[in-house]
């Protein structure tokens, strides 16, 4: 049975009282309406990682996840964390590919092909992030250029490994504008992946593959969403910031 997954990505926000304030919230209503079956990751700025996973403590369902990491491994790279340091703090995930990370910083599909391979070596479950712009949804070409997205990065890796990797689907259109794809049109890209997947690695391997959807999902829509068969969750940006909101997304399954 696939895992189902909701993963919080705070993004750049959250001071650290904030953080302190929103995780122990988090934590605290997990607990108390006993929510199964369902695993929680949250993934907050790298500072806030060591605070928070001494709240979250051994909380079961509840993972502490990073935003990023390294290619490398070690050495002279300013400003850079290694998989290995998040690992060492108590990291279990770590999100990779995010369209912000593509955009902003030009992460190429090779780069990330390493990142996740550091990840792996190092025992984090990488959530890999594909996905596509309005102008590629509009040009019909959307599932070819999330088809290229898993090819490119993750098809070099063996059986064994890819089993370990989470996949977000993220309509980039979708993110922080309001709108949102219809569960219909996540379905249809999720079952695509899912069948891509089947086609390199098969049909057991690609059934048991999470497949979380990345785009603006919140309380209001996410029952919906996670009621499609090929929907195992999400990736929550500005809801996750929000302790009740989270929580209700973490409860439509």
């Amino acid at each position: 049975m696939r895992k189902k997954i909701v993963a919080g990505n705070w993004k750049m926000n959250m001071t650290y009282d904030e953080g302190q304030k929103l995780t122990s919230e988090i934590v605290n209503m997990y607990k108390d309406e006993a929510i199964k079956d369902v695993i929680a990751v949250l993934n907050p700025p790298f500072p806030h990682l060591f605070p928070v996973k001494k709240l979250i403590g051994d909380t079961p369902g509840i993972f502490l996840g990073a935003q990023n990491c390294s290619d490398k491994e070690s050495g002279a790279f300013t400003g850079e964390v290694s998989a290995k340091i998040l690992a060492s703090f108590g990291a279990n995930y770590v999100i990779l590919g995010h369209s912000e990370r593509r955009e902003y910083f030009k992460e190429s599909n090779d780069l990330l092909t390493a990142k996740v391979k550091q990840a792996l070596a190092n025992g984090l479950t990488p959530i890999f992030c594909c996905g596509e712009s309005l102008e590629i949804r509009m040009a019909g070409t959307h599932e070819a250029n999330v088809k290229f997205q898993l090819t490119e990065s993750l098809f070099d890796l063996s059986p064994e490994d890819f089993s370990k990797v989470v996949i977000a689907y993220e309509p980039i259109w979708a993110i922080g504008t309001g709108k949102t794809a219809t569960a219909d049109q996540a379905q249809e890209m999720h079952l695509a992946l899912r069948r891509h997947i089947a086609s390199k690695y098969g049909k057991d391997i690609a059934n048991a593959t999470s497949i979380l959807y990345g785009g603006s999902a919140n309380p209001g829509n996410a029952k919906e969403l996670f009621s499609k068969p090929d929907v195992d969750g999400g990736l929550i940006g500005g809801a996750s910031l929000k302790s009740r909101d989270f929580i209700e997304i973490i409860k439509s399954f």
